[in-house]
């Protein structure tokens, strides 16, 4: 079976949902019980006029019962992120591996003929979790007030644009609204499907902020010493550290009055030991019976410190549904104790390969020239044997391969598969020679030409992908090349990250199923050239400019062209340029991917499906649709 399949264009479009089949509709007991308390309005008046019909993999559920999952801290907040969300419209994936592409909590959407404009329709009745109506007020909150503010939003992201301007926003009466671009922008679905969850600060188009909600934390709208009071209740600097995905305001993870679209909303924050989410009574959702969904009450994260104490809560039966923090270097391990732990080993496939990114922007200008050069960039690759990684750190459940899109995308390319991924030691040392690099300290490490040793400093914040960084360690410092490897915490890694403090960094490269969709690290975004990037991406404002002559130029002109292609298929064929590019350069050092992304699903769990592709584009386990899976015990 392949990977993944994509429809065409013309279907991706046409693929709207059907309304529900049933118009009496049936909800939770413990909503039920709050409807006849007079808490709640009844649910035909808390649904849209046309809910949402979420597809379920296996039957229709029973209501109750309390996922089980964990958390290592209150930076880990997309396990419970991607159990969430709701976008504009979305990919939705069969058990063949097919997309299509649906509307989430619009109720239809239509695309002109030259891919310029698009038209979304709110659906009638749609409510924020308390129960306010959502309308295209909410829109224009966030397209005035948050995208075109510059405190929030200091620069406009080129996903955004075609023909090098923004979009543009027109609303029309209370459900409709009009997105337009001064060109064709035929990609602009596919980037939606994965982008529309986002927030400011990442300029990524949510669409709608609850503007009854934070308009009292927003200047335009809320009186100056309100605002400051809000500020210093906060414990925060200034009305924008109250927003964004860390905003003690904005965030919903940290939030739980915030209102949300979402099948559950968080009830206990972080920093709880407990994090718990709830059920949310407004949520626009049904199955084909009508039945609103979700069918599970709550969501517990439980926090745990450390890898072992992970494994250990998997293997006592502790865990329900997870593959966040699930190593398939344990895979034996958790097979072993499937009975015991009453729960199935699931897997699907990760579209993502472990890799080395070297910063091409790195402030040591020696490495910095280095690792510009080709010579020195397929050296580092050959140098490792990625066979013995597979074997040895991953059980041979992985391909050695190339960083770049998965087997079976639409724009897989099987010569970037295989670049610079055969076992050469011999040909690496004398790549190495040929820079000049042939001399050598009493350890037998390389020589740079200042007269350091040559070194690496590998940053990575997987702890449990120790065995493959030391492996690494040893293939490089056969050819004379010293690796260290600082294992860091999140925050501080998500730091270096954003700001290019990093020399080589560790990481899944993921976002390879669908390119389109998310092309920035292809692009450089926090990967190989982060300064260049924040410079194209911020019109020259920011960052560093690139070499004229600097292949990182090609990669974005032709990012430019899919952008204001004519057509869907041009617009395909110029990011397959963007892969060829990548080809030609080796930028990056993969080395194992399309590893299994093992579930623990425990056996209590009804409706998860099998089978398949775990990948950041399609929002992880989003693609499974966590509203439609239930508790077999819940009664």
């Amino acid at each position: 079976m392949s990977r993944i399949s994509m429809l065409t264009a013309a279907v991706l479009i046409a693929a709207l949902a059907a309304p529900a089949a049933a118009q009496n509709y049936s909800e939770a007991p413990m909503l039920a019980a709050k409807v006849a308390t007079g808490e709640l309005p009844p649910v035909e008046q808390r649904l849209p006029a046309n809910p949402r019909v979420i597809p379920v993999f296996d039957q229709v559920g029973t209501y109750g019962g309390t996922m089980r999952r964990a958390f290592n801290g209150p930076s880990d907040r997309w396990g419970p992120t991607k159990m969430m969300e709701e976008r504009v419209v979305e990919f939705e994936m069969n058990l063949d591996r097919e997309l299509s592409l649906v509307p989430g909590f619009v109720e239809d959407f239509s695309v002109s003929a030259d891919s310029s404009t698009y038209t979304f329709t709110l659906r009638e009745g749609l409510r924020w979790s308390d129960g306010a109506p959502v309308t295209t007020r909410d829109v224009q909150f966030w397209y005035e007030d948050v995208f075109l503010n510059e405190e929030l939003t200091p620069s406009i992201g080129e996903l955004y644009k075609s023909g090098g301007e923004p979009l543009q926003l027109q609303i029309v009466d209370d459900r409709t609204f009009v997105v337009s671009f001064a060109e064709a922008y035929p990609l602009f679905l596919n980037v939606l499907a994965k982008e529309s969850t986002g927030r400011p600060g990442l300029d990524r188009p949510g669409f709608v902020e609850p503007f009854h909600y934070l308009k009292d934390f927003h200047p335009t709208y809320a009186a100056p010493d309100a605002l400051q009071a809000a500020v210093e209740a906060n414990n925060v600097e200034k009305w924008t550290d109250l927003w964004d995905s860390r905003g003690p305001i904005q965030a919903w993870w940290f939030n739980p009055d915030m209102p949300v679209l979402t099948a559950w909303r968080v009830a206990t924050p972080p920093p709880a030991d407990i994090v718990v989410m709830e059920r949310n009574p407004f949520y626009y959702g049904v199955d084909q019976d009508g039945n609103q969904l979700p069918y599970i009450d709550k969501i517990e994260h439980r926090l745990f410190e450390n890898q072992e104490a992970f494994n250990l809560m998997i293997i006592q039966g502790e865990i329900d549904m997870q593959a966040r923090h699930v190593n398939p270097g344990d895979f034996t391990l958790f097979k072993e104790n499937e009975n015991g732990g009453d729960y199935t080993v699931s897997s699907w496939v990760n579209a993502q390969t472990w890799t080395l990114i070297p910063n091409l922007n790195v402030e040591d200008e020696v490495l910095r020239g280095l690792f510009e050069d080709i010579r020195f960039r397929e050296a580092l690759n050959i140098a490792i044997d990625r066979e013995a990684i597979n074997e040895l750190a991953f059980s041979g459940l992985g391909e050695a391969r190339q960083a770049g899109p998965i087997s079976g995308s639409p724009n897989f390319d099987p010569e970037l598969e295989k670049l610079w991924t055969e076992y050469d030691p011999d040909r690496a040392d004398a790549l190495l020679d040929e820079l000049g690099l042939s001399e050598r300290d009493n350890a037998g490490f390389r020589l740079l030409p200042d007269g350091r040793r040559l070194a690496i400093v590998i940053d990575t914040r997987w702890e449990d992908q120790n065995p493959t960084l030391e492996l690494v360690r040893q293939f490089w410092e056969d050819t004379g090349v010293e690796a260290l490897v600082r294992l860091i915490d999140r925050t501080l890694y998500t730091e270096r990250v954003s700001t290019a403090a990093f020399q080589i960094r560790y990481a899944p490269w993921d976002r390879s199923s669908i390119i389109s969709a998310d092309p920035r690290l292809l692009l450089g975004w926090q990967t190989f050239a982060p300064e260049y990037f924040r410079w194209w991406n911020s019109d020259g404002a920011d960052g560093v400019e690139p070499p004229a002559d600097h292949a990182i130029r090609d990669v974005w002109a032709a990012w430019d062209a899919a952008a204001s292609a004519n057509t869907y298929d041009q617009a395909e064929g110029h990011v397959q340029d963007i892969i060829s590019i990548h080809r030609e350069n080796g930028w990056l050092v993969g080395l194992v991917g399309e590893t299994p992304a093992v579930f623990i699903v425990s056996n209590r769990v009804g409706n998860f499906p099998p089978d398949l592709v775990n990948d950041d584009v399609l929002r992880g386990q989003g693609i499974a649709h966590p509203q439609q899976m239930f508790i077999r015990t819940a009664q």
